[in-house]
């Protein structure tokens, strides 16, 4: 769509502007009839008619032609300033004039007519065939362009449309244009005639299209490679926030949406894109340099011609703007009019893509040994001399002019090129001089057709003598050759040659003014990932950032390890704000989109931006905490022991035999197993010990309970079995109790079996404790089962406390009933503060917690039952043995 409606455009400029070409085209339509039967007689120039009509024509400037058997055309805008005249009507309208030889357009001729040259010397190529040429300075015109074009196809020194009325040679090609705007008109008209044009530095995609433009060829790269090798450069170098500039014309404005669509999917964020207006005399520089002074973005992108991107660049300077860094596209990368040394400020560390240079041998002496005396008839020649040599030529100048420019000095012809000359860039001329021999290739292989296997119908060739240039076009399609430097030339089904670029870095030279030093190459014919080859060492920047560090250009700054980009609401994506990880979370690139959780083992560090390895926590018998606790409970197993080992001693005693001897002793070596069991919560959880340690726990507990509870029941049976008249006689035997027991401790065995059987304790990692430790503890299997057992042994508590709270008003000799319950009351207020304790702690202090319950309920039955009644019999002793001590002594 963009194409058909810049067409159609330039269409209408062309009808409104050149009225006159309107006018021959229509009065050759009217004469057709004619002219048919009278070009062939009288030729077309100046014929007339009865009927009034004339040959639509006129006489062709800004022209150099050179015969041949075949011709190559060739248009260059040698002149880059045009001067039009104004236009009445009243006469006929003159011409415009072209004016401001450009030096580099010259060179680039002067290729064309080189390379015509050393075809026709080398006698391998297109021998007993001479080439010559029609070369036209369109003078940046579009107008200039479609009438060059006209005037190549119809040949003589008028353009005549639909006719060829030239005796100079059977036209083969045209060579050109240089920009993308004039080739596209040109391939409409070439494109209705099947003539091959090969263009040296149109970049436009647009001339891609083979269903539009089925006859355009070129030897420089499409923008498409460059578009996508500048954003790669961009890439490369990691700028997140760029601007871009690009001119308001086909080149401009496809290309630079290339490199947006390019970058925006890679993430760049683009700061601001404004246009070059071509069609202004400043440019619109005041708007554009306003809008890079007010951004914070650092790198710009410019797609544009260096004429159009001057006067941005003259306002940049005017206006002492630095600090940019510029990417360049290969149309201005290699300037002669922006190398200057008051743009060096501002281009200073410039880096872009040009058009990759290659040798041309015998073209610097071509031009060194040009003379205006060997060309007379070259008028190009001349102006190319007062340019380079600043003098004039008295017999081309009015006395007028020659007053106006009276400081000028006289051109003498002795002057010589060698030093001017030494320095010529290669680049352009080079893809005119692989079109010229693209063109003489063609032509080769059309020559080396054999009849009966030609490519065209019934294998037939093309004839040299009666050339037609749809013939030339199936050759120039498939032409695949190699210079003498060895550059393989050819054309993809697109008519594009395969993308080669040189990195250019502007640079200060050791004489002062800048330089473009190839820093790097882009080649599209590598594999992805290795197409960009560059050598950071020998980038310079500028000066204030040295050689090696790449400048920045961000909208906000970069976070650091540890934090996150967050974006900010209404603001582009690379506009953040840096916000820290959260915890249990790292980041440990810079500009983090997310952060992300340390593996289940590692935790991070005090600065987030990295994971260490986590500690495994338990209460081992390493710390100071299990030793303490090992050793209470070990010292605390020796108690129970020491009051068997009295009980024993003295179980003939009445207090001993009172208390149930037996049951007493086996409470001892209950409790004896309480107090070791804590041991089994100390150290590295094993699935053994985890199972163990709730087992030793239950059952030794239970054991415990259970013997409290039978003496509490055997005391409150005694003394109820002293009446008379009662059925409890028959339970008073000391084998009631022993049953009792059993089937308390049965309970409690079925239900660690069950538990044991479906869901078992195990080992287990806690990782969901936030911190830099992971808790190895032992997973219960089955909380249900856990409480059931905890449960249980709270009822059995329960019950002796209600027993023995009953049986308080009994007589107090040999009474237990008191003890136990105390014993029982502190047991009870143990476990019940147990549940919300361990509920609040993790880790090893829940295991410590269990610990300490087991050994406090366990301290307050020793201390309750067992103390008071050792201090009893302590008393008891000491007061018979008082008594015995008065009885001796009286």
């Amino acid at each position: 769509m963009i194409y058909y409606l810049t067409v159609h455009l330039l269409d209408l400029i062309v009808t409104l502007r050149h009225m006159q070409c309107l006018y021959k085209i229509t009065s050759l339509l009217l004469c057709e009839v004619w002219l048919l039967s009278t070009c062939a007689v009288q030729g077309c120039e100046g014929v007339t008619s009865t009927a009034g009509c004339q040959i639509p024509g006129g006489n062709i400037s800004g022209y150099l032609s050179q015969f041949g058997d075949l011709v190559i055309g060739g248009t260059f805008p040698i002149h880059v300033k045009t001067i039009y005249a104004e236009t009445h009507f009243a006469r006929k309208p003159e011409d415009l004039k072209c004016q401001l030889l450009e030096v580099r357009s010259f060179q680039s001729m002067q290729a064309l007519i080189f390379a015509v040259e050393e075809i026709n010397k080398n006698p391998d190529l297109l021998p007993n065939i001479t080439l010559g040429f029609q070369i036209y300075d369109t003078c940046t015109v579009v107008r200039r362009a479609a009438e060059g074009t006209l005037w190549m196809l119809s040949g003589g020194e008028t353009s005549v449309p639909n006719y060829q009325c030239g005796d100079e040679g059977t036209l083969a090609g045209i060579v050109g244009d240089s920009a993308s705007t004039r080739s596209i008109l040109m391939a409409q008209i070439l494109g209705l005639y099947s003539y091959p044009q090969i263009s040296y530095f149109s970049t436009s995609s647009l001339l891609s299209n083979k269903n539009v433009f089925p006859s355009f060829f070129r030897t420089i790269p499409s923008d498409t490679f460059q578009s996508q090798g500048l954003a790669e450069l961009i890439l490369y170098y990691g700028w997140k926030w760029v601007g871009l500039l690009a001119a308001d014309n086909e080149y401009g404005q496809f290309a630079i949406q290339v490199v947006k669509q390019e970058i925006v999917q890679a993430g760049v964020c683009v700061a601001f894109i404004e246009n070059i207006m071509t069609g202004q005399p400043n440019r619109g520089a005041p708007r554009i340099v306003n809008v890079i002074k007010d951004s914070s973005a650092k790198v710009v992108l410019v797609m544009s011609l260096d004429i159009h991107f001057m006067p941005v660049v003259e306002e940049l300077a005017k206006q002492n703007i630095t600090g940019n860094f510029w990417i360049a596209s290969e149309s201005w990368s290699t300037s002669i009019f922006l190398n200057k040394e008051k743009f060096q400020p501002v281009l200073m560390g410039t880096i872009g893509f040009a058009i990759h240079r290659e040798q041309m041998t015998g073209f610097v002496e071509h031009l060194n040994n040009m003379h205006p005396s060997n060309s007379p008839s070259d008028h190009f020649l001349l102006e190319f001399w007062e340019e380079i040599f600043s003098c004039k030529w008295a017999n081309l100048h009015t006395r007028a002019e020659a007053m106006l420019n009276q400081t000028i000095n006289e051109c003498i012809g002795d002057e010589k090129l060698e030093s001017p000359m030494a320095n010529v860039d290669l680049r352009i001329t080079f893809n005119v001089y692989t079109a010229v021999y693209a063109f003489a290739w063609a032509i080769q292989n059309l020559l080396k057709c054999q009849p009966g296997k030609g490519p065209f119908l019934n294998g037939t060739c093309g004839n040299i003598s009666s050339l037609q240039p749809w013939q030339l076009l199936h050759y120039i399609k498939t032409v695949d050759f190699e210079t003498e430097d060895k550059t393989r030339i050819f054309f993809d089904n697109k008519g594009d040659p395969p993308a080669l670029y040189d990195i250019v870095n502007w640079q200060m030279s050791a004489t002062g003014s800048m330089e473009q030093k190839i820093v790097g190459t882009y080649d599209s014919r590598l594999p992805e990932g290795v197409q960009m080859k560059i050598n950071n060492r020998d980038i310079i920047w500028s000066p204030d950032v040295g050689h090696t560090e790449t400048p920045q250009s961000k909208c906000s700054p970069s976070c650091p390890f540890g934090f996150r980009k967050m974006t900010i609401p209404g603001k582009p994506t690379c506009c953040f704000k840096c916000v820290q990880c959260p915890k249990g979370e790292i980041s440990n690139e810079t500009d983090a989109v997310e952060c992300r959780k340390c593996s289940w083992d590692t935790w991070p560090n005090t600065q987030q931006d990295l994971c260490l390895r986590r500690t495994i926590e338990f209460l081992s018998f390493d710390e100071s905490m299990g030793i303490s606790l090992a050793a209470l409970s070990i010292v605390s197993s020796l108690i129970p022991i020491g009051a068997l080992g009295i009980f024993i001693h003295y179980n003939t005693t009445p207090i001993v035999r009172a208390n149930n001897w037996s049951l007493s002793c086996l409470l001892l070596v209950a409790l004896f197993s309480c107090f070791l069991s804590s041991l089994a919560f100390i150290g590295y959880p094993h699935p053994e010990k985890c199972m163990l340690r709730q087992v030793a726990f239950g059952l030794a507990f239970t054991l415990c309970i259970s013997c409290v509870l039978a003496k509490t029941i055997t005391v409150l049976i005694a003394f109820k079995a002293t009446k008379p008249i009662t059925r409890l006689r028959q339970w008073t035997g000391g084998k009631l109790s022993y049953y009792f027991i059993a089937i308390c401790v049965l309970i409690q065995i079925s239900v660690f079996v069950t538990w044991l059987s479906y869901a078992p304790p195990f080992p287990e990692y806690d990782t969901q404790t936030p911190s830099s430790v992971i808790i190895l503890n032992c997973n219960e299997g089955s909380p249900v089962a856990f409480w059931v057992m905890l449960g249980y042994l709270g009822l059995l508590a329960t019950v002796s406390f209600i027993v023995a709270f009953l049986a308080r008003r009994l007589p107090n000799s040999f009474n237990e009933a008191k003890h136990i319950t105390f014993s029982m009351l502190a047991f009870l207020c143990v476990w019940i503060s147990y549940i919300p304790a361990t509920l609040s702690s993790r880790g090893k202090y829940t295991v410590a917690m269990e610990i300490f319950a087991i050994l406090s309920s366990s301290w307050a039955i020793v201390v309750c039952i067992f103390f008071t009644q050792m201090f009893h019999h302590i008393v008891a002793t000491s007061l018979e043995c008082k008594a015995k001590f008065n009885e001796k002594r009286v």
